[in-house]
C-alpha cells in the first residue's frame, strides 16, 4: 500500500489535488481518508460550547483513532471511518466502511503535525495557496455548505484560522516531499506524484 499525505491550509485546494490524483488511478485502487472525519466527539458539550472549540488546533483531532485506522488498513483490514457533521459540530452515528487499497490518500490541514501519522506516509504533499485566496474559498464553502454566515466565518478566520495556520500548518512545509503551488497552470507537481504512484503500482 502506498500512503500519500496531502496537507495545506484551509481553502488551499487540497480537494482539487486529491481529485486530480484520483482521476489517474482506477477506482478500486484508491481510498481517501479525510482528517475532517476524525474530529473528536463532543457529545458531552452543549451546541453553544461546541461552537467555541478551536477546530484548527491539533488537539481537536482524534489522531489515535486516525493512526489506528491507518495501521489496520495497511494490514489489509477494513475500518469504519467516522462521519462528522459540521452543522452539529459533532460526529454522527453513521460510519463509512472503508476498505484497504493499493493507494491510500490521507488529506487534511493538520495531518503533518502528528509525527506518528507522518512516519506512516510514503509521500507527503503540501498544497500552498495565497492567504487571500484561501479566505475567499473558505467564505464561499462555509456559507454554502456548512450553514455559516459571513460574520461568523470572518471572525473565526481572524481569531482562530489565521493564527493556527501560522503556528501549526505553514511550518509543516518542512516535512513535505513535494510542495504544490495551487494554481490552474501547475501540472508538473501532479505529474510527479502520478509518476511515483504508477511506478509503485
Amino acid at each position: 500500500m502506498l500512503v500519500i499525505g496531502i496537507a495545506g491550509g484551509t481553502g488551499s485546494g487540497k480537494t482539487t489535488v486529491v481529485n486530480q490524483i484520483i482521476n489517474e488511478i482506477p477506482n478500486q485502487d484508491v481510498t481517501v481518508i479525510s482528517q475532517d472525519s476524525y474530529y473528536r466527539e463532543t457529545d458531552s458539550l452543549a451546541i453553544e460550547e461546541r461552537t467555541k472549540i478551536n477546530f484548527d488546533h491539533p488537539r481537536a483531532i482524534d489522531f489515535d483513532l486516525l493512526v489506528k485506522h491507518l495501521s489496520q488498513l495497511r494490514k489489509g483490514k477494513t475500518v469504519l471511518q467516522p462521519v462528522y457533521s459540521f452543522a452539529m459540530h459533532n460526529r454522527t452515528k453513521d460510519t463509512i466502511k472503508t476498505h484497504p487499497s493499493k493507494v491510500l490518500i490521507v488529506e487534511g490541514i493538520l495531518i503533518l503535525t502528528n509525527k506518528e501519522l507522518r512516519d506512516m506516509m510514503d509521500i507527503k504533499v503540501f498544497v500552498h495557496a495565497d492567504s487571500d485566496e484561501r479566505l475567499i474559498r473558505r467564505l464561499k464553502r462555509d456559507i454554502a455548505e456548512r450553514g455559516r454566515d459571513m460574520d461568523e466565518v470572518l471572525q473565526r478566520y481572524q481569531n482562530t484560522l489565521k493564527p493556527m495556520h501560522e503556528q501549526f500548518i505553514e511550518p509543516m512545509k518542512e516535512y513535505a516531499d513535494i510542495i504544490i503551488p495551487n494554481n490552474k497552470y501547475n501540472t508538473v507537481a501532479i505529474d510527479i506524484v502520478r509518476t511515483i504512484i504508477n511506478e509503485r503500482l
